[in-house]
């Protein structure tokens, strides 16, 4: 039995900081050992957000000791977290599924003329939620981030019948849609 996805954090200031990291993996590797419950130390890894203090921590068991590798990138729960906090990588990876390897590629081959009833259906079920997964957690902030999820529904909004030559504004309107920046203030206030 493997435990998957435990995190442990600690703020880090001073080398003291980090030895203490270190002892709060020591005491989770026992704690491990006592319930029979082992950490593939292949699979760990570590990230710093916001410091650079290069410091190797280590996991120890029967096989040896293994110094656990550094990362600047990690998914969990299906968003990707950067050291930088910078939630670029989410937003190309989100448009992409939605994109034509994803999603909309697969709606613009098996549906050719959609009207604006079926084409809400389809966009409402199957492309906004993969713009908008936890999106609470990542949110975007920066103006390429924000036009990279929104080319995504500007070029859906062009799959409904009559819409290509339409401006993208007239079709959101006719289509009782709004940008996604703005559905994203309108939940923020909700909170």
């Amino acid at each position: 039995m493997f435990a998957d996805d435990t995190k442990v954090w600690r703020v880090i200031e001073t080398d003291l900081d980090c030895d203490a990291l270190q002892m709060d993996i020591d005491a989770l590797l026992k704690w491990s050992d006592q319930w029979l419950i082992r950490f593939n130390p292949q699979k760990c890894k570590v990230m710093s957000l916001g410091h650079s203090r290069q410091y190797n921590y280590v996991m120890a068991d029967a096989a040896g000791t293994f110094v656990i590798e550094r990362t600047t990138e990690e998914r969990d729960l299906g968003v990707i977290i950067t050291d930088n906090l910078k939630p670029t990588s989410q937003c190309v990876k989100a448009a992409a599924k939605a994109r034509s390897v994803g999603i909309l590629g697969v709606v613009r081959s098996y549906f050719k003329r959609l009207d604006p009833q079926d084409f809400l259906i389809i966009y409402k079920s199957f492309i906004r939620p993969h713009l908008e997964y936890c999106i609470q957690a990542w949110s975007p902030y920066q103006q390429k981030n924000i036009c990279c999820l929104e080319s995504v529904q500007r070029a859906a909004t062009r799959l409904v019948r009559g819409f290509r030559n339409v401006p993208y504004e007239d079709r959101l309107h006719i289509l009782g849609l709004t940008t996604l920046a703005v559905r994203r203030k309108r939940s923020r206030r909700s909170y």
